[in-house]
């Protein structure tokens, strides 16, 4: 699919997750970034954050924290696209869990 439609972000940003669970950590924060880049925010205000989302596990999952908890930051910022329960309870969020910036996003998130 990436061969014949270079620019779908969407695809880009799966490929990226599969590369750094394969171990690719270049690949996939590449396509992570690509994919991001292809479809801002401000171009698209419903794929763009689900996509900085995935940056951010992508950049987690390769070991990146700083950059995981940036991205998170800014995809916390947009409302309704990731919950408490999501951030609290999915296993994808793991290599985050216990990082002082990475609780303090989910507790801004906790229901009040």
């Amino acid at each position: 699919m990436i061969a014949d439609q270079p620019d779908y972000a969407e695809a880009l940003c799966v490929l990226g997750m599969a590369d750094a669970a394969l171990g690719n950590k270049e690949d996939a924060i590449r396509e992570g970034r690509r994919a991001v880049e292809l479809t801002p925010v401000s171009k698209n205000a419903i794929a763009g954050p689900s996509l900085i989302e995935c940056l951010a596990l992508i950049d987690a999952w390769t070991g990146e924290k700083d950059l995981a908890l940036h991205q998170l930051a800014v995809a916390v910022s947009t409302p309704g696209f990731l919950s408490y329960g999501e951030l609290r309870l999915h296993p994808y969020w793991d290599p985050l869990r216990g990082d002082p910036r990475f609780e303090k996003i989910v507790a801004s998130l906790a229901p009040k």
